[in-house]
């Protein structure tokens, strides 16, 4: 039996340089992972590109979309109009020129033609005739959770004019620049999520498609009408969510305070920060209400986004909601910003008080997050994945409970299925290959991929070592032997 990918040795093998699928199950590690490698390049000196493919994951990471990174911004198409534009933008070249590793996270949300126009982008902003102009490309996500935005031409082949492109699918492993970067799939098997096995194995049938009648029976078990008091609830629809919020909010005998969202910049820009910001134009909340933090707190580290809790009061000075999280602390929810950056300008920003109504939310937005305890009606499950990820955002099947199920809700997309033996395969073959270096092997491997881009081992100050001379050759050697295909 070959070996299964461990997260310490898909670390070992993004810390050699290779481009790398970062994949698993909710819950395998993937965050942990990619966070304790971008803390080791911040060790090294090196600061990698942090991206998303939406606003709403990019706000999860604390990083930029992956279309405000590359400059393609809304655009569905790339001509070479459109290229020699953002190749005369300073700012932009300056951003992607400087970059050494690009970070993609919730890639199953990113089409195969926003995929190709990004690495069509970096090659010719770079000037680097190699697959993402020669950067280390570190895509992470489960394709079996929610797809990109369907558009009705997204089968029809690519309408990119610029360059010689091939028909391409929908998914991001579907494209042209996912097959040129080739990236080892590193797909962790180990589970911090789920706690409990039948519950474990209801989820892996809905991802192998084996979703049968036992695993039905256990679902029934949970069914309820109603959430219990306290309980998250997650809907497929806004309307649902809405509905509900200011359902639950009207039945609370207090005073209503009301914070309005204020904003700076370009009206086009606002409103895409506006779309990626999870706390509302205006909130209105009172002494007992249920909220949700909608940004991670990184200077206090006192909430994340997704933390809930209740409000408790008002502070003393400025009025801004007293919230006490689920985990007992009491936090004053003050202003924050988001902010659209180009270089050091900024060229859009909002702020708001960083919380939004949660007795229920989409399940859209609700990707990402981790909760002891959930309710959900999945009648009107609309989408594949949106079922699975409703559902795999509680930790035990004690902590959850059904209002109601379709067939979508357990069913996911066949071509992702078709594709999961493939990047298993793929993973194994990679675990096995890793696994039969030693550890000086992998500790020198490295050393020289740091060094290759500019940066010092832990600890070492600047000049101590001279770099390789040859950084793209250092990157040649690397990609012909780490590949899996």
């Amino acid at each position: 039996m070959m070996p299964k990918m461990t997260q310490s040795e898909a670390l070992d093998i993004l810390k050699i340089g290779a481009n790398v699928f970062l994949t698993g199950e909710p819950g395998a590690g993937k965050t942990h992972t990619i966070n304790a490698f971008v803390a080791w390049l911040r060790q090294c000196g090196i600061e990698p590109a942090i991206t998303a493919s939406t606003g709403i994951a990019a706000t999860h990471i604390g990083g930029l979309t992956i279309h405000a990174w590359s400059s393609i911004g809304i655009r569905r198409d790339l001509t070479a109009y459109d290229v020699d534009q953002i190749t005369q933008n300073k700012s932009a070249v300056a951003r992607i020129t400087k970059t050494r590793i690009l970070i993609i996270d919730e890639v199953s949300m990113l089409s195969a033609r926003t995929l190709d126009m990004v690495e069509t982008v970096c090659r010719e902003v770079r000037r680097v005739d190699a697959p993402f102009g020669g950067l280390q490309v570190v895509f992470v996500g489960d394709f079996f959770q929610l797809p990109p935005v369907s558009r009705s031409d997204d089968r029809d082949g690519p309408t990119i004019e610029y360059g010689d492109h091939e028909p391409q699918g929908v998914f991001a492993f579907q494209s042209r620049a996912w097959r040129a970067a080739n990236p080892i799939v590193c797909y962790l098997h180990e589970q911090h999520r789920q706690e409990d096995g039948d519950f474990l194995a209801l989820l892996t049938a809905i991802r192998r498609g084996t979703f049968g009648e036992s695993h039905k029976g256990l679902l029934r078990t949970r069914y309820r009408k109603t959430p219990l008091d306290g309980v998250t609830q997650l809907y497929s629809h806004n309307a649902d969510v809405d509905t509900i919020n200011a359902g639950e909010l009207e039945k609370i005998d207090n005073e209503t305070r009301t914070y309005y969202m204020q904003s700076q910049g370009s009206a086009k820009l606002v409103d895409a920060l506006k779309r990626g910001c999870l706390s509302p134009e205006v909130l209105h909340v009172k002494l007992g209400a249920r909220v949700m933090f909608t940004r991670n707190d990184v200077e206090g580290q006192q909430y994340a986004n997704g933390t809930l809790g209740e409000v408790v009061g008002f502070s003393e000075d400025m009025s801004y909601p007293v919230v006490r999280t689920n985990q007992g602390r009491e936090v004053v929810a003050e202003p924050d910003e988001w902010r659209i950056e180009d270089g050091p300008k900024v060229l859009a920003r909002i702020t708001q008080i960083p919380l939004r109504l949660a007795w229920a939310i989409t399940v859209h937005k609700s990707q990402g997050m981790s909760l002891d305890a959930a309710h959900m009606d999945l009648s009107g499950t609309f989408e594949y994945g949106q079922g699975y990820v409703a559902l795999s955002r509680v930790r035990t099947l004690a902590g959850l409970s059904v209002a109601g199920l379709n067939q979508r809700a357990v069913e996911v997309h066949p071509d992702i299925q078709a594709q999961e033996e493939i990047f298993h395969a793929a993973s194994d073959r990679a675990a096995q290959t890793f696994a039969q270096m030693s550890r000086a092997e992998l500790a020198k491997m490295h050393e020289n991929y740091i060094r290759a881009i500019g940066g010092r081992l832990p600890g070492e100050k600047l000049g101590e070592s001279d770099p390789p001379k040859s950084k793209s050759a250092y990157h040649e050697r690397i990609a012909k032997g780490s590949s899996t295909k």
